[in-house]
């Protein structure tokens, strides 16, 4: 932990605040939304649709507007974009907590979706922007370690707040995103995007230009492509982890308990040990061969699961329990580690893919790929998951994300082995700040 605060106090006001202000934002969010759904079907008694409506209406509004987002920050700068996300974010979740009708229900979501999609491309774009390019994968490996810790602490600050009234949860989560913009108000330095220059500082150049010139970036498109994997692999997760866990440990408090355990392991792996993994990956590996090896991680962590396959199920009980426990434990730890190796350098891919232009932009279209790739990979697994047991072969969803897992490090492995990972040059005009 001294090592960590080592490290923060290192870099500028700007950078020191953004990684906080991620700690803060995601211990908002996760106090709020995994009590959401029992509050809507409970509470308000709405049918199992809109619940899902509801909930999908912010997913959708998220992943459809990081690309507007993003490019948002680029032409205004990546402090407005940030208020405004947080802002919009206030609102929508004390809405969330203070009404009941569908209309208002769906605009609340969709605006707590929307907040998303202008804030995160443009917090990533002003860390890598801040950091440098010597220190942009220290700095993401440390941002991801304030990430995760909101993450984890989250969830056990709203089951407290949910225990007394989910109204309660919302206004405080919503109170924690009204302080966070007036902290960045007041105490965030501005900072623009590079953009092509021209002679009123890049603004000149329209919008559709700009993302025409983004889908020629064949380097960066496939690059997305073949990251997709990496995130359709670790949201397991929250999706065929915890199902498994619960096909054999039942629904009880045992199986609660082996859910428990993985969140925790997935978010205190990461805290303790982002940073020494990044620090032993940059001192040997290129930034290629580091996201080779952090998806091939990924693709072992479903092996503990394939090879627990094989084990006859036995009768209810402690080895019983330990059956639906450990394995998925070995996969959410080992995804934890592939994400650890992976992630800072996959952000710092980004940056040298997009030129070190319309950076901002770039990570929204980025997001919106790989959120379109979640969303199809969840899909898929779920239809693997019932067809395992309908034709009695549990192995099926196992091999299936661990051939994913190899297939995107045979593509990462081939872009890097091409050169298709180094820094593109700067094209057109010089860049102004």
């Amino acid at each position: 932990m001294r090592g960590t605060l080592g490290q923060l106090r290192s870099y500028d006001r700007g950078v020191r605040l953004l990684m906080v202000n991620q700690f803060t934002i995601n211990l908002g969010f996760y106090m709020l939304m995994p009590y959401l759904a029992a509050h809507l079907s409970g509470t308000l008694g709405l049918a199992g649709w809109i619940v899902g409506l509801v909930l999908g209406v912010r997913n959708f509004s998220q992943q459809g507007m990081f690309l507007l987002g993003g490019t948002l920050a680029d032409r205004f700068g990546y402090k407005p974009l940030i208020v405004a996300g947080c802002v919009l974010r206030t609102a929508g979740f004390a809405t969330l907590g203070l009404v009941d009708s569908l209309p208002a229900l769906l605009a609340a979501s969709a605006a707590t979706g929307l907040a998303g999609a202008l804030f995160n491309p443009a917090v990533r774009a002003y860390l890598a922007a801040g950091a440098g390019q010597e220190r942009r994968v220290e700095a993401f490996a440390l941002f991801n370690v304030f990430y995760q810790a909101g993450i984890l602490l989250g969830p056990l600050v709203g089951m407290v707040l949910t225990g007394v009234d989910f109204r309660i949860t919302c206004l405080v989560s919503a109170g924690i995103f009204a302080v966070l913009s007036v902290v960045q108000i007041r105490a965030l330095p501005p900072r623009r995007a590079r953009t092509p220059g021209t002679a009123d500082g890049g603004k000149g150049r329209g919008v559709l230009a700009q993302w025409r010139g983004i889908l020629a970036n064949r380097p960066f498109l496939l690059f997305s492509a073949a990251m997709i994997g990496s995130y359709v692999l670790t949201f397991q997760v929250y999706l065929a982890l915890p199902l498994e866990v619960r096909r054999l440990g039942g629904e009880g408090e045992a199986g609660t308990a082996a859910v428990a355990v993985l969140f925790a392991v997935s978010g205190l792996s990461t805290i303790v040990g982002q940073t020494r993994v990044t620090a032993w990956c940059a001192a040997r590996c290129a930034p290629g061969q580091a996201l080779v090896l952090g998806l091939a991680v990924m693709g072992l962590a479903f092996v503990p699961l394939l090879l627990a396959t094989a084990v006859p199920v036995p009768e209810p009980g402690a080895g019983r329990w330990l059956l639906a426990a450990v394995p998925p434990t070995l996969a959410a730890l080992l995804l934890a580690v592939g994400t650890m190796i992976a992630y800072p350098f996959e952000m710092d891919t980004i940056v040298r893919l997009s030129g070190d232009r319309l950076v901002a932009t770039h990570y929204g279209l980025y997001n919106t790929i790989c959120g379109i790739g979640i969303t199809v990979g969840n899909l898929a697994t779920g239809a693997a998951l019932d067809a395992a047991r309908a034709a009695g072969l549990p192995a099926l969803p196992w091999l299936a994300l661990s051939a994913l897992g190899a297939a995107c490090a045979a593509a990462l492995y081939g872009l890097h082995r091409t050169g298709r990972l180094a820094q593109q040059p700067p094209k057109g005009a010089p860049l102004t700040v």
